[in-house]
């Protein structure tokens, strides 16, 4: 069976060179935050070509800092699309804001920038946009109604190391960026982590002291923090995986770009991806008009497929009381209703690849 993912592959071509960093970092005991753990921050900000990045325990983290370090709080709205993973809603919500769902686009799956402004009201004060499966979203677009209403823009990059809007990195385009380094994203830890980008020093500072407790010096406090710091052996792997995130990310190019112009089977719907972007292809999401029949269809033929993501957020049991009902974003819940994941990851064959591309263009509805 070709799975959907198998990070057993990476592991295995590079087993020595972890376990040699792991190592380093038990010889030392600098477990929690500590020598590699900021070692892997400067890194991360090079690689993201912007001045700070601060390492968290995962990515929901990330966004909650993020929310924080911009006074975001108890009476405020912050606009989230409704087709994401839940946790970009969850940032916003930890901090006692509301989040206000938007609907995505039919083409690009991302945020509808022209369903932005209509959910805009006098509480609300930022916009988090998500370059969901390693697509960037419309950046300008959304940054030009930011700016028309006095509002913080921040990235959701969870899925998106190293992709590009108009030749820039993601995660230095808004206020913040956050990013996740849960296992199977492009750059993954070996269990938790994430990291906050910016380019303003208040941030950064506002974010380290959060995730530390609230305190710049141990023992003393200065708001109520959180124990977000990354451990120090997510630091150390990180570094090692980061050096490899260029060729990893060249060759999910290389297969997605393979899909997108083999896969011709008129009943396999894939995401869009403008001109002005370079995506990273974290997750090669199509639609069809059943999913469940595709999946045990690619099954028998030896080819996991799973979905992402079944029921988009405001549609999600969690946000019942937001008053949400079906077909308030249509393009979403029409995406949730028909969404299959097909494999793709950097270690995958090309030999594999061909068979993902021959199954796909041989699929019937009714087989």
């Amino acid at each position: 069976m070709l799975k959907r993912i198998d990070l057993g592959r990476d592991y295995k071509k590079h087993e020595q060179e972890y376990l040699a960093a792991i190592r380093r970092v038990c010889e030392q005991t600098a477990f929690s935050g500590g020598e590699f753990a900021d070692r892997f921050d400067e890194e991360f900000a090079e690689f993201c070509q912007v001045p700070y990045a601060s390492g968290v325990n995962n990515g929901t983290s990330a966004l909650h800092c993020a929310m924080m370090a911009l006074g975001i709080g108890a009476g405020d709205e912050v606009i989230v699309p409704a087709n994401t993973y839940i946790a970009t809603a969850w940032g916003v919500t930890y901090t006692g804001a509301v989040p206000v769902f938007v609907d995505c686009t039919p083409d690009t799956w991302e945020i509808d920038p022209d369903r932005i402004e209509e959910k805009i009201t006098g509480r609300t004060k930022a916009i988090i946009g998500v370059h969901l499966y390693g697509q960037p979203f419309a950046f300008n677009r959304v940054k030009e109604i930011a700016d028309k209403y006095n509002l913080y823009v921040v990235e959701d990059c969870a899925q998106a190391h190293g992709a590009k809007y108009e030749g820039r990195l993601v995660g230095g385009l808004g206020e913040l960026g956050c990013f996740s380094f849960y296992p199977g994203k492009n750059l993954y830890a070996f269990g938790e982590g994430g990291s906050v980008t910016c380019r303003k020093k208040e941030y950064f500072d506002a974010v380290t002291t959060f995730k530390n407790q609230g305190n710049k010096v141990r023992y003393y406090h200065d708001v109520v923090g959180y124990n977000y710091r990354l451990e120090g052996i997510q630091g150390a792997v990180l570094s090692v995986s980061l050096k490899y995130l260029p060729q990893w990310t060249e060759r999910r190019k290389t297969i997605g770009r393979r899909y997108l112009e083999e896969i011709t089977n008129p009943r396999i719907t894939m995401q869009a991806h403008p001109e002005n972007t370079e995506p990273v292809f974290h997750l090669f999401e199509i639609k069809t008009p059943d999913p469940d029949h595709f999946i045990a269809y690619m099954a028998k033929r030896g080819i996991e497929c799973n979905r992402h993501y079944p029921v988009p957020c405001h549609l999600q049991k969690a946000y019942a009381d937001l008053g949400y009902q079906e077909g308030d974003c249509p393009n979403a819940e029409d995406l949730a209703r028909h969404c299959v994941t097909l494999p793709l990851f950097p270690e995958m064959t090309d030999e594999e690849a061909g068979m993902v591309i021959e199954a796909c263009n041989a699929y019937q509805e009714m087989e």
